[in-house]
């Protein structure tokens, strides 16, 4: 199957829902929420109840296209340009839509039919990180003990995006410690759950609008049947089927730190010719300003991100392993997207560094997009395995 980059008339509509939300709904309360860190977002529950809606339409419509095409345009296509769009108005806005959280997104990778039916309407969190480990996955020493019907989970996870504010959240534990990562399964928890408990949220140096919390698990009982994927462990497999997440959500923040690039850019190219200097593609870059040729080689980094976002999110839509892509896409975005923003703080000079403007609060929350759901390193760690085809054993 070939990719077309153009992209099909059906998810117009998906791009300008957004976009008029980005631009008419987060930009307007973008530094408002920025300032007032941990305030509850109220703007956002009209648009969660619209994004719910047309959640179920989208499916519906996938799975029609589905059985009609060659080459699928889906979920995850639809996912990519959605958060594209908004994080160009605000990132944690982004991420503090409700019924849109990183467990969601979890549950569509890995759940089946049946719990895709039952968790349809859930806003779930994403508990992953704990405070021995940030990105080994593997490390994972939450608990999850099966008695009867039920498991009892007992850990502490950090950094749990939407944590105080999701109905659910998606755990990782671990079914038997001397196992290793085969054991690792993810669990759909209700958040009113006895000894579930918000322990904390953190204070940020960006995304301030979004909470990230701190989620305790002391005998947590949760029925079996909301295990993701299957309760077997499979040592040969390994967490293969937990790890599917990160190979659906990566190509996501990637588009987030797109759309947040894009901003960045937008606002850079009224500084440069707001000062006089014409943007010219035509000319060589090393006859023209430094700052116009700053700005012609972020944005050339910036396409670049967005061909391997789409790439990625192409292939996990028609089934096929995209691991390395997912990665590289996270990885080039996330790079990407901090250098730019630093640039426009930099060439913006004092219009770069003042709240007036919004560039410098969108180089504190670029920082995040090379962060979570894996480190720059981690993603660049796992790509050369997938090049040299080394086991994650062979090359650490």
């Amino acid at each position: 199957m070939a990719i077309n980059l153009e992209l099909p008339e059906k998810l117009n509509s998906t791009v300008e829902r957004a976009r008029l939300a980005a631009e008419h709904i987060f930009r307007p309360i973008s530094r408002k929420y920025d300032q007032a860190e941990h305030e509850y977002p109220v703007e956002l529950d009209e648009l969660g109840k619209i994004a719910k809606q047309a959640r179920g339409g989208d499916k519906d419509s996938d799975k029609a296209a589905a059985a009609k095409e060659d080459t699928v345009n889906g979920a995850n296509l639809r996912s990519v340009l959605n958060a594209r769009e908004l994080s160009w108005g605000d990132v944690g806005l982004m991420l503090s839509i409700p019924y849109q959280g990183l467990g969601n997104a979890a549950i569509a990778a890995v759940a089946n039919e049946e719990q895709l039916e039952r968790f349809a309407d859930v806003w779930a969190a994403m508990a992953i990180t704990e405070p021995g480990f940030g990105s080994d996955s593997a490390a994972v020493s939450t608990t999850a003990v099966l008695d009867g019907d039920e498991y009892v989970i007992n850990g502490e996870k950090i950094f749990v995006t939407a944590g105080s504010r999701a109905d659910h959240v998606v755990v990782w534990a671990t079914l038997d410690k001397n196992v290793g990562r085969a054991a690792i399964k993810s669990f759909v928890v209700p958040m009113s759950t006895d000894g579930v408990t918000v322990a904390r949220l953190e204070h940020k140096l960006g995304i301030r609008s979004s909470d990230t919390a701190v989620v305790r698990f002391e005998n947590a009982r949760v029925s079996a049947d909301n295990l993701l994927g299957t309760p077997e462990i499979n040592v040969k497999k390994g967490f293969g089927g937990v790890m599917q997440t990160f190979d659906n959500t990566r190509p996501v923040v990637a588009a987030m730190a797109v759309g947040l690039g894009r901003a960045a850019l937008e606002e850079l190219r009224r500084i440069i010719e707001e000062a006089g200097h014409e943007i010219d593609y035509d000319r060589p870059v090393a006859a023209q300003h430094s700052a116009v040729a700053e700005f012609i080689r972020l944005e050339s980094d910036w396409e670049a991100s967005w061909m391997l976002t789409l790439r990625a999110a192409w292939m996990a839509d028609n089934k096929q392993p995209n691991s390395a892509e997912a990665s590289m896409s996270k990885a080039k975005a996330g790079r990407t997207v901090t250098d730019l923003t630093n640039k426009a703080v930099e060439i913006g000079a004092t219009a770069g560094f003042s709240e007036k403007e919004m560039l410098e609060k969108w180089a504190r929350d670029s920082k995040i997009l090379d962060i979570f759901e894996g480190t720059q390193q981690i993603q660049q760690l796992i790509i050369a395995r997938r090049v040299l085809g080394k086991s994650s054993a062979d090359l650490r």
